[in-house]
């Protein structure tokens, strides 16, 4: 069994920054792609952004310059530093992971329960 949990969401005015991190926990043998997507009130789920295991990174047009993913491969975890936040930013933000668990020979996809995001003034 996999599990990810995020933290670090919150409240925060706008052109503040926040910090999300997601750690994966449970029987891994190996994780390849993990990243994070955002839900809105009465919108789609979208992908915010990725990063392999050898950190290459990916970015939605709407948070690049604003938003850094990171991942520490040791410890499975991610991160989603946001900086210069906008109201438009509000979300749900869910953790994703690429997982290959041990014993297994596929790879299958996981998520976490969500983080709340409000920019609000």
């Amino acid at each position: 069994q996999v599990q990810l949990v995020e933290s670090g969401g919150g409240l925060v005015q706008p052109g503040g920054s926040l910090r999300l991190s997601c750690v994966a926990s449970g029987s891994i043998s190996i994780i390849s792609v993990m990243g994070w997507h955002r839900q809105a009130p009465g919108k789609e789920r979208e992908l915010v952004a990725t990063i392999t295991r050898g950190g290459t990174v990916n970015y939605a047009d709407s948070v690049k310059g604003r938003f850094t993913i990171s991942r520490d491969n040791a410890k499975n975890m991610v991160f989603l530093q946001m900086s210069s936040l906008k109201f438009e930013d509000t979300a749900v933000y869910y953790c994703y992971a690429n997982v290959r668990p041990s014993g297994s020979s596929r790879m299958y996809g996981y998520w976490g329960q969500g983080t709340q995001v409000t920019v609000s003034s």
